[in-house]
């Protein structure tokens, strides 16, 4: 195909420059180049599309029947690719993210917020979901996952500090029930559990001691895929629930929440935004790198 657009283009200088070595200089390669790309496109028609003498070059019959109708398909050609490149060097678009609903920092308002502030040119199309899956046949251009779950062939960049998972209670329940001393007195308790399918098994609590990791299968006396659904039920004092930290900062801070078994919850990586490489990355792309990069929490 290349070749084929070679020939075309040198066929279409020599027809309006009508000498070959002017032809040449205007695709800047030498007069035999021109030559030898003129008798491969000829080859490939089956014709002689340039009649030249030493004295003069003219198209054939068949060359000006070429010319005519190559002409209006290579401009279409040639604006295609000057698009293209317009739209690279522009940071406008739709930016289409697949963001887990756990990622906290990056979905906050404030963040999301001061980014459509600063590239008002560059639209946001944001899906928040759990599920694991390919984003480049998703059609996305970025992912936003937990740094552990990102396939090693994608970019990844850091998009928040260090994370803890932990136990929480409203001091309600607490009260009630007391606080659990170690992750396997939970089977013990009314425990509020996540699943992200409803053909899936709930989410095993995942804790570590001496260095070793392990989790613990509850027995939720309500799952739900909604984050939202398990605080509210914790906040009532329905039972102890499960998550990111930051999730549940803000009832950390009112008192409304309690940290449970933080001993057994270490910090791990954090989010990250993660993308396939490409030679060429959209602007628009790079505009979010380079704004979550500046970004003194995520530091």
């Amino acid at each position: 195909m290349s070749d084929d657009i070679e020939g075309i283009s040198v066929f279409l200088a020599i027809a309006e420059a009508r000498n070959f070595r002017l032809a040449g200089e205007r695709l800047g390669v030498t007069r035999s180049a021109v030559s030898q790309a003129l008798q491969r496109l000829e080859d490939k028609v089956g014709t002689t599309l340039v009649q030249r003498t030493t004295r003069s070059v003219h198209l054939t019959e068949a060359g000006q029947l070429f010319y005519d109708r190559a002409v209006p398909s290579l401009l279409q050609l040639r604006e295609a690719f000057e698009a293209v490149r317009d739209y690279q060097s522009k940071p406008g678009g739709l930016l289409r993210i697949a963001a887990s609903s756990i990622a906290e920092g990056f979905l906050s308002g404030p963040f999301l917020a001061g980014f459509v502030a600063a590239h008002p040119e560059v639209r946001l199309d944001i899906t928040v979901s759990d599920e694991e899956f390919d984003i480049v046949e998703a059609g996305y251009d970025a992912g936003v996952r937990l740094g552990e779950v990102i396939e090693q062939d994608m970019i990844a960049v850091p998009a928040s500090p260090p994370q803890r998972q932990c136990a929480v209670a409203a001091p309600a329940y607490l009260e009630r029930h007391g606080a659990p001393d170690h992750p396997r007195d939970l089977q013990a308790h009314i425990c509020i559990g996540w699943r992200p399918r409803p053909d899936t098994a709930p989410y095993r609590w995942e804790f570590t001691e001496d260095g070793r990791d392990f989790d613990v299968a509850v027995d939720p006396a309500v799952t739900t895929n909604d984050m939202r659904v398990m605080i509210r039920l914790a906040l009532a004092g329905a039972g102890i629930t499960f998550g990111m930290k930051d999730t549940f900062r803000p009832w950390f801070e009112s008192g409304e929440l309690v940290p449970l078994l933080e001993a057994f919850s270490p910090p791990f990586q954090g989010f990250h935004l993660y993308y396939p490489y490409r030679q060429r990355q959209p602007l628009k792309l790079k505009l979010l790198v380079d704004y979550i990069r500046r970004r003194e929490p995520f530091r």
